[in-house]
C-alpha cells in the first residue's frame, strides 16, 4: 500500500511538472505576433482581435489580474480620420463609418501607494494601404520591429518583475494599446476612460520600435525632460548602451497621450530602418540580443526609481509646434539616433531627389545650400527654405571627407 502511495505521489509531482506554464521568450513572442495569419494586425481586424487574445492570455499565463473594462479588454469605437494627430473622434455608434478597438490591460497588485503604467502598441498596417511606404500594391505588413518588438519586451518587463528580488515599491499597469497608427487612439481612449486611478500613476514607460539596435548600440530615450529626476536614472543605468536623449514629452507614440495628462513619460525607440511601414519588416530581421539589452536597462531604470516618492511633473518644449512648413522633399531617412554634427542618412527613397542626385545612406548633410546644417532641426528649417524645382549645393560628409553636390527639389 505505502508503494502505491509513492507511485501516485510521483504521479501528481510528475503532472504538475508537465502542466507548468514555460517561459515564453521575446523571440516567441514576435514570431507570433509578426506571424502572417494575423494579416498585419490593422486595428478593427480578425488579426487585430486575434493578436489581443494573444496577449490577454499571455498575461493570464503571468499571473497578471485583468484590469480592463471587459476583463483584459477595454474596447474603443471611433470614427477613422486621415490625419494622424487629430483629436480622436470616438463614439457610441456602431456601423459601417466607424471601427472597433480594443486595449489590452493587465496588473500586477504589489499593494503599493502609486502605479507604473508601461505599455507598446500591438497594431499595425494590416496589408498596407494609409500610412505603408510600400508602392507596389497589398501586401502583408507584419510589423515585427513596429511594434511586435514592444510588446515583446512588455511581457518580458511582465514577468521579471515579478520575480525575486524585483522592485515592489509600485504596482504595475501593462497595456498592449491598439489603434497606435490610426492616430494614438487607443492610449487616448486610456487616459480619458482609465480602469485606474490616472493620479496614482507615478510615470509611464513606453516601447515603440525596440527590435533594431545597431551595431552602436544607440537607443534612443525621449521624454527625459518631463520629471526633473529621470535625466540622472536614464544616463546611471545606461552601461554597455549609448543614449540619445531627446526632453520633449510629445511625440508620434502613445507616451504622448500620458504626457498631454500631466503624467512623467518615458519612450524607448532603437531607430528608424529602411524597413519601416513595409512588408519587410519582420521576424528574421530583428535583434534579439539586442532587444535583451534594452529590456534589462529598462528595467534598472524601473528598479534605480523604485524608492522614490510619486514623481513630479514638468512640462517640455513641444517641438512639433515649432516644425517648419516644407514645399519639397530630399528623399531620405535622417538618423535619429545621430549625435554628431550634421544630419546623418540612414536610408534613400527611390526615385527621389537624393537618390537622383547620388546620396546614400551614412551620408552627413552639413550644408543645404547657404544654410549651416548641425542637426535635425537645423536640417528642417533649411529645407523649408527651397522650392520646387530649384536647384541646390547640398555638403555632405563621406568617408571623412566633404563633397558637394547639387540636389534639384
Amino acid at each position: 500500500m505505502r508503494a502505491i502511495l509513492v507511485i501516485l505521489i510521483a504521479i501528481v509531482v510528475f503532472s504538475c511538472k508537465e502542466t507548468q506554464v514555460n517561459s515564453v521568450s521575446m523571440k516567441e513572442d514576435v514570431a507570433i505576433l509578426a506571424n502572417d495569419s494575423l494579416n498585419g494586425r490593422k486595428t478593427g481586424s480578425d488579426g487585430e482581435r486575434k493578436a489581443a487574445n494573444y496577449i490577454a492570455k499571455r498575461f493570464e499565463d503571468l499571473g497578471l489580474q485583468p484590469k480592463g473594462s471587459e476583463g483584459f479588454f477595454q474596447k474603443f469605437t471611433y470614427k477613422a480620420s486621415k490625419n494622424p494627430h487629430q483629436e480622436a473622434e470616438f463614439t457610441a455608434e456602431n456601423n459601417d463609418s466607424t471601427e472597433t478597438g480594443q486595449n489590452v490591460i493587465a496588473y500586477l497588485d504589489n499593494k503599493a501607494e502609486n502605479t507604473v503604467v508601461i505599455g507598446a502598441h500591438y497594431d499595425h498596417l494590416g496589408m498596407g494601404g494609409e500610412g505603408s511606404l510600400y508602392r507596389e500594391g497589398e501586401a502583408i505588413h507584419n510589423g515585427a520591429d513596429d511594434n511586435a518588438s514592444g510588446v515583446a519586451m512588455m511581457l518580458h518587463l511582465a514577468d521579471s518583475l515579478q520575480k525575486k528580488g524585483s522592485p515592489k515599491n509600485n504596482n504595475y499597469l501593462f497595456i498592449a494599446f491598439s489603434g497606435e497608427e490610426e492616430g494614438l487612439l487607443g492610449s487616448n481612449y486610456f487616459v480619458k476612460n482609465p480602469t485606474i486611478d490616472t493620479k496614482k500613476v507615478t510615470y509611464m514607460l513606453n516601447m515603440d520600435m525596440v527590435g533594431r539596435l545597431n551595431s552602436e548600440n544607440t537607443l534612443a530615450v525621449y521624454g527625459v525632460g518631463t520629471s526633473p529626476i529621470f535625466k540622472q536614472a536614464v544616463n546611471a543605468n545606461a552601461r554597455e548602451l549609448k543614449i540619445a536623449e531627446n526632453e520633449s514629452g510629445v511625440g508620434p507614440s502613445d507616451h504622448t497621450s500620458f504626457y498631454l495628462a500631466d503624467i512623467p513619460v518615458l519612450h524607448f525607440f532603437t531607430g528608424q530602418h529602411e524597413d519601416y511601414h513595409k512588408p519587410s519588416d519582420d521576424a528574421e530581421k530583428v535583434n534579439f540580443e539586442g532587444m535583451k539589452i534594452v529590456s534589462n536597462y529598462i528595467f534598472s531604470i524601473i528598479k534605480d526609481l523604485d524608492n522614490q516618492p510619486k514623481l513630479p511633473f514638468k512640462k517640455t518644449k513641444n517641438e512639433s509646434e515649432v516644425v517648419p512648413e516644407f514645399k519639397v522633399t530630399l528623399g531620405v531617412v535622417p538618423d535619429y539616433l545621430f549625435s554628431g554634427k550634421g544630419m546623418r542618412i540612414d536610408g534613400v527613397s527611390e526615385d527621389k531627389p537624393a537618390q537622383k542626385a547620388g546620396l546614400q545612406k551614412g551620408d552627413i548633410v552639413v550644408k543645404m545650400g547657404d544654410f549651416e546644417v548641425t542637426d535635425m532641426m537645423s536640417y528642417m528649417k533649411s529645407l523649408s527654405k527651397f522650392e520646387k524645382g530649384q536647384t541646390a549645393k547640398i555638403t555632405i560628409e563621406r568617408g571623412g571627407e566633404l563633397k558637394e553636390i547639387s540636389v534639384t527639389f
